[in-house]
C-alpha cells in the first residue's frame, strides 16, 4: 500500500470512528463508573470485535451476509436484544441510591473478562458493521498489489485508531467525573444511557 492510499485510507476510518455509537457510550460509562484504569478491558473488548468485523469482511462474511436475508435478520436482532441489556443495566444503575459527595463509594467493578465480553459482544453483534467494512475496505485495495500485506496494514491501522479514539472517549468522562459522580449526575448519565441503547436497539430492529 503505497503512502497517498495509507493517508486516504486512515482519514477516512478516523472519521467513521469518530463518530459516536453505542460502543463510544459503552466507554463513557465504563469509565464514569468503575473508573478509567478498570475500563481498559472494554477498550480492548471494543477494539478486538472490530478487528475481527474487519477479518471476517476480507474473508467474505460480509457478501454471506448480503446473500443470506436470514442470517442478515438473526444477527441484528442478536445486536438489539443486546443493546436493550445494556439499557437495562444502565437503568438500574440510575436507580441505586445517589452517592454523597463525602462518602467515596464506587459500584462493584465486574471482572477483567466480563468487562471485555460486554463491548466486544456489542462491537461484534451488528452485522451492518460487516456490511460496512465489506463495502469500506475495497475502495482502498489495489489488485496489482499482494493482497495480505495490504489487509494487514489497514487492520493495524484502524486499530491503533480505535483504540485512541476509544480511549480519548474515556478520557474525556475521567475528566468530566467530579460532576457525573455527583448522586444526581451520575444517575441522570445513567438514565441518558439506558434510553441511548433503547433507541437504539429500537432504531437497529425497525430499520429493514
Amino acid at each position: 500500500m503505497n503512502l497517498d492510499t495509507w493517508l486516504l485510507f486512515s482519514g477516512a476510518a478516523l472519521v467513521v470512528i469518530l463518530i459516536p455509537g453505542p460502543l463510544s457510550l459503552l466507554m463513557i460509562s465504563n469509565s464514569l463508573n468503575y473508573g478509567l484504569r478498570r475500563s481498559y478491558p472494554a477498550f480492548l473488548g471494543g477494539v478486538f470485535a472490530s478487528i475481527c468485523l474487519l477479518s471476517a469482511s476480507a474473508l467474505g462474511l460480509g457478501a454471506l451476509l448480503l446473500a443470506s436475508e436470514q442470517l442478515f435478520s438473526a444477527l441484528k436482532i442478536v445486536g438489539a436484544l443486546y443493546l436493550f441489556y445494556l439499557a437495562w443495566q444502565s437503568w438500574q444503575q440510575s436507580r441505586q441510591p445517589a452517592l454523597g459527595a463525602d462518602v467515596p463509594q464506587t459500584p462493584p467493578v465486574p471482572r477483567f473478562r466480563a468487562l471485555f465480553g460486554r463491548a466486544f459482544v456489542l462491537g461484534a453483534s451488528n452485522p451492518k458493521d460487516i456490511l460496512f467494512f465489506a463495502a469500506f475496505l475495497p475502495q482502498f485495495l489495489s489488485s496489482q498489489q499482494p493482497f495480505l500485506p495490504q489487509l494487514l496494514i489497514m487492520i493495524a491501522t484502524w486499530t491503533v485508531l480505535d483504540l485512541l479514539c476509544k480511549l480519548a472517549y474515556g478520557l474525556g468522562a475521567h475528566g468530566a467525573a467530579r460532576y457525573l459522580r455527583s448522586g444526581a449526575g451520575q444517575s441522570w448519565f445513567n438514565r441518558v444511557s439506558a434510553a441511548l441503547f433503547g433507541g437504539a436497539a429500537t432504531a437497529a430492529l425497525l430499520k429493514g
